[in-house]
């Protein structure tokens, strides 16, 4: 199969449980999975948003499920090929839904950026995935998916790193409610510290991020970062690559927005729903004196998380993913990340800059 082609013929048909499907983002994510052929199943707990959702996008099957309810999961996962959780807070979702698809015996992926609930997947259920010969994929979005693979991508034939660097430009961030939660979930857990990832562990710290100066490729050029501005990728990107240092930057605009009480939830501009966002992800990878980078461009940080999770489903289902494809595992470890970036180029929905 040619780079960045997709083999949607064997993966047509299949059926896929999206829990918190009538969410920001679960619209989304039901919406893609229509386009290539495969078939949703709306999962949540709210039975009224479910039926709206059935109206909006139906014919569409929907099942009610809570996450306190394990015998509600288990049916919702009945049938199904996969699961897709798109419900956050992930530190309340994540291991209860984990659990119903282990025992379903069918793959997890999730759309999660909360960097405590990510760590959580990776050091409760590696082994038990394992064990199991179960696949449980963490963070297949934006934020931890999109910046492991540009950096697998960067790191070519390089098998470690000595620092990696991924810079985000947002236009603005105007943050759904469930990003707000689970950003208040987050600080708590961490009783208000910020997190960065040095000398290879997470280290949460009282003092205010540093700023800096970032220059991205044009026509944005340099613009003032808040530094340490830490996301999932400093889960995603250790968990597969030996590197003490990983460090993740944010546009300065965009960081004010996300904390600020005033900015207005997104707003659908164009017939795919997207919001006027646009957003540029930089990465830079150094090893000794040599460095390399990759960076790719696009609009709407939540639409583009859709064809990232999707694609990653249809990887899995068709058996296009690398080594055995068991336990807890990052999209850069289990893709060929040149590839799957390639094929999110030629959906049209990311440009790759270098």
């Amino acid at each position: 199969m040619a780079p960045g082609s997709r083999d949607q013929a064997a993966t047509a048909g299949e059926v896929v449980a999206v829990f918190g499907a009538y969410g920001h983002t679960g619209r989304f994510v039901v919406r893609e999975l229509l386009d290539r052929g495969l078939v949703p199943v709306a999962v949540g707990r709210d039975v009224d948003k479910l039926r709206e959702l059935a109206v909006a996008d139906g014919p569409l099957e929907t099942r009610q499920a809570s996450v306190d309810d394990p015998a509600s999961l288990d049916q919702a996962l009945s049938g199904v090929s996969a699961v897709i959780n798109c419900a956050g807070p992930f530190a309340t979702t994540a291991a209860p839904v984990i659990e119903a698809a282990l025992r379903a015996r069918i793959p997890y992926v999730d759309v999660a950026a909360e960097i405590e609930a990510n760590a959580d997947t990776f050091a409760h259920y590696t082994d038990r995935a394992r064990e199991a010969g179960a696949l449980i994929v963490p963070a297949m979005a934006f934020y931890g998916g999109l910046g492991d693979l540009l950096t697998t991508a960067a790191l070519g034939d390089w098998t470690k790193a000595d620092e990696v660097h991924i810079a985000y430009a947002l236009s603005h961030w105007h943050p759904t409610e469930g990003t707000r939660a689970a950003g208040r979930i987050s600080r708590s857990r961490r009783s208000g510290r910020r997190v960065r990832f040095t000398q290879g562990r997470l280290e949460y710290r009282d003092d205010a991020p540093p700023t800096a100066d970032w220059t991205f490729p044009d026509p944005l050029g340099t613009q003032p970062v808040i530094a340490e501005f830490t996301m999932a990728d400093v889960v995603t990107v250790p968990s597969h690559v030996p590197v003490p240092e990983v460090r993740t930057y944010m546009t300065a605009t965009a960081a004010r927005d996300v904390v600020s009480s005033d900015a207005p939830p997104p707003s659908p501009v164009d017939e795919r729903g997207r919001s006027d966002q646009t957003f540029v992800v930089d990465v830079v990878v150094r090893t000794g004196d040599e460095e390399r980078r990759a960076s790719a461009r696009g609009q709407d940080i939540y639409a583009v998380t859709a064809p990232l999770v999707v694609e990653a489903v249809e990887r899995i289902l068709s058996g296009r993913v690398r080594g055995d494809a068991v336990g807890v595992v990052s999209a850069g470890a289990l893709f060929d990340a040149a590839d799957f970036l390639s094929a999110l180029k030629a959906s049209d929905c990311l440009e790759l800059l270098q």
